[in-house]
């Protein structure tokens, strides 16, 4: 008979991970353009900071929601 109790630990594994990838690329981007943007015109540092960090908080939202789903995954 085949071995099912770590299903529900795999199937938490790869929610977090999946869930992961895209905030962490979408992170890395943002910062990428930002840093860009600010190297190109140093004086719209004041402009671009704050957009940036809200746009960082919004994909890190989704990064908590793939952790919710992981720990209610059963």
């Amino acid at each position: 008979m085949e071995n099912t109790t770590h299903i529900p630990e795999i199937a938490k594994a790869i929610a977090i991970a999946v869930g992961a990838i895209g905030p962490g690329l979408g992170i890395g981007m943002i910062g990428s353009k930002a840093m860009e943007a600010i190297g190109r015109n140093p004086e719209a540092s004041s402009k671009v900071f704050v957009p940036m960090l809200i746009a960082c908080a919004f994909a890190e939202a989704i990064a908590i929601y793939a952790l919710v789903i992981a720990f209610s995954i059963k």
